[in-house]
């Protein structure tokens, strides 16, 4: 539905509606557009976005401990940000210490930026690019947009299933706590890819930093499906900002319609700057290396078998293995019970099906039962794990296992929690986390011979080349530094 058209029609309904359309219907500066936002004032954008910075700087894994790169985000957010058509604002720019591959902004301000994102800018110029897009979404209001949509159609849901009688219905249709966080429209995303040229503009930026990045993003979104094994894979970035291919080529035609179109990259600079800095999971969280999971920071280490696959978040990690097999790993207080007492009654509320029993792993006190389950209707066992860790700790181990799955999967399974034990000071010395370097091609250099000097198992040439912005086929220039995974 276009909003121009609500707005329109908002002033001709005689309802409780018609105020809040008629009061909230406010001229866009950046477009001249007629949109609805009058459900988030600029006060509460930036209430909003206040409230909201602890949650996300926890969810994400906190702040990544670099001053250095955080003052230089910094400097180049504020630079974009003075020339932001916004100036009711003030731009807050953090850097996330998270892999994953992400930028975004709350209501008020407050901009985000991972180090996963930084490691694949090539250039300062694509840096600006990424927060000026945010910086636009911002000046655009549409979070506030987005916000006041949401609210309408959950107050919506509530009169009507008041008029129905089901309670239910406003709850099916709830704006939750993701709305900041969910799918811009495919319009507010030209707007802010617009606006974040137009900013590259005033600041003097290369205008193709903005397709630049997007395509590298593009690249590398694809070849790390590939490496993954999985034909598709959502990284954050393309959840909430959707059509990445369709939007190069829309920014590459924008930045031509500029005269000053080719400014400054920085390139050196920001490559050097990004140099020494964690690529991939750290030791806050875990990683692997190698064919094991180190958490160097909670101090337990873990096999994992060749082929599964591991999803690691800062509350726990889950490891898929073949025929539907699945390893969850987490920690939690024990209150003070005994281990066989936690997994009978704190763990399992008491609804008991097999005996716990007692169990040593690599000489620490641990208890484990099974629990019958159905997985889409079809039978299926849980086995229970539990560790008697530090400090009134449990380390809880949750194993999925279809009816149907291969002995030697269960084995491996069976083989990866009886792996749990605390690492050595030998493997604490070993396991550090993966980093950016930079080397410098020579005369007789090629990509093959650049990425083989990369810390990675598969698709070395691939990886390099996305890491880089650049195709497996292209040359590469002697003298010029590039980035590689050590």
């Amino acid at each position: 539905m276009d909003i121009r058209s609500v707005c329109k029609a908002a002033v001709f309904s005689a309802s409780f509606f018609t105020l809040v359309f008629a009061s909230g219907c406010t001229q866009n500066p950046l477009t001249g557009r007629q949109e609805f936002t009058g459900l988030m004032s600029s006060q509460q954008e930036q209430a909003i976005g206040a409230e909201q910075h602890q949650s996300i700087i926890k969810e994400y894994g906190g702040v990544y401990d670099s001053p250095g790169i955080q003052a230089y985000v910094n400097e180049i957010g504020q630079k974009l940000a003075q020339q932001s058509d916004r100036k009711d604002v003030t731009y807050r720019f953090t850097v996330l210490d998270s892999p994953v591959v992400n930028a975004f902004a709350l209501p008020g301000g407050y901009v985000y930026v991972t180090r996963g994102t930084l490691a694949l800018a090539n250039s300062e110029a694509e840096l600006a690019a990424v927060l000026g897009h945010e910086i636009g979404h911002v000046a655009g209001r549409h979070q506030a947009s987005r916000y006041s949509r949401g609210i309408l159609t959950q107050l919506g849901a509530t009169v009507l299933s008041s008029a129905i009688g089901i309670p239910a219905a406003s709850q099916a249709i709830g704006i939750g706590s993701n709305l900041y966080m969910s799918s811009y429209s495919r319009g507010q995303e030209t707007e802010a890819d617009k606006f974040g040229v137009r900013y590259l503009s005033r600041t003097g930026y290369d205008l193709n930093g903005m397709s630049d990045f997007l395509k590298t993003m593009s690249q590398y979104h694809s070849v790390q499906a590939q490496v993954d094994g999985k034909q598709e894979q959502q990284y954050s970035y393309f959840s909430s900002h959707p059509d990445t291919v369709g939007r190069v080529v829309e920014a590459r035609a924008d930045a031509q319609s500029y005269k000053n179109k080719n400014g400054v990259q920085n390139r050196e600079r920001y490559i050097s700057m990004v140099r020494g800095m964690t690529y991939g999971d750290e030791g806050k969280q875990g990683f692997v290396r190698d064919g094991t999971f180190y958490h160097p920071d909670l101090g337990f280490a873990f096999s994992v078998p060749r082929g599964f696959k591991v999803d690691n978040q800062p509350e726990r990690v889950a490891i898929e293995g073949q025929d539907g097999t699945v390893f969850v790993l987490d920690m939690a207080d024990s209150n003070g019970s005994s281990i066989k007492s936690y997994v009978s009654d704190a763990w399992l509320k008491g609804q008991l099906a097999q005996p716990v029993d007692s169990i040593d792993i690599n000489g620490m006190i641990a208890a484990t039962t099974a629990v019958g389950v159905a997985i889409n209707n079809q039978p299926a066992e849980i086995r229970l794990v539990g560790v008697e860790w530090d400090r009134g700790q449990v380390v809880r181990m949750q194993i999925l296992i279809p009816r149907g799955a291969s002995t030697a999967v269960i084995d491996d399974m069976k083989r990866m929690s009886y792996s749990f034990h605390r690492m050595t000071g030998q493997e604490r010395n070993k396991a550090k986390p993966y980093r950016i370097d930079l080397v410098k091609a020579g005369a007789g250099d090629t990509i093959q011979s650049l990425a083989s000097r990369m810390a990675v198992d598969k698709m070395a040439v691939e990886q390099f080349a996305a890491l880089n912005g650049m195709t497996p086929a292209e040359p590469l220039v002697t003298g010029h530094m590039y980035k590689i995974i050590r």
